[in-house]
C-alpha cells in the first residue's frame, strides 16, 4: 500500500509545524491545496501539528528542569550556550 500525494502533502503540512518552519508550511499548504487537500483536510493537519508540537515543547521543558535548576523561560541564548543557567 502507497500513500497518495495529498496525504503525503498533509503529512508535510503537520511536519512543518512541528519543526517551527514557516516558509515549509507555506510550500507544503501550497503542496497539499494542489493535491487536493480542501480547507478542512488542511486545518486537521495543522492542528495535528501544533498538538505534537505542543507535547513536545512540554516534554522538552520538562527534561530542562531535570537536568538543571532553572526554568525554560529563565534560560536565554548566552547562558545556554556555556550549558545549565
Amino acid at each position: 500500500m502507497s500513500i497518495d500525494d495529498k496525504i503525503k502533502s498533509l503529512i508535510a503540512v503537520g511536519a512543518s509545524i512541528t519543526a517551527n518552519c514557516q516558509p515549509c508550511l507555506k510550500h507544503h499548504e501550497a503542496k497539499a491545496r494542489e493535491n487536493g487537500a480542501d480547507d478542512e483536510a488542511i486545518s486537521e493537519a495543522i492542528g495535528v501539528g501544533k498538538a505534537v508540537r505542543s507535547g513536545a515543547a512540554s516534554h522538552m521543558d520538562k527534561f530542562i528542569s531535570s537536568i538543571c535548576k532553572c526554568s525554560a523561560s529563565t534560560c536565554d541564548s548566552a547562558t545556554a550556550n556555556k550549558g545549565c543557567c
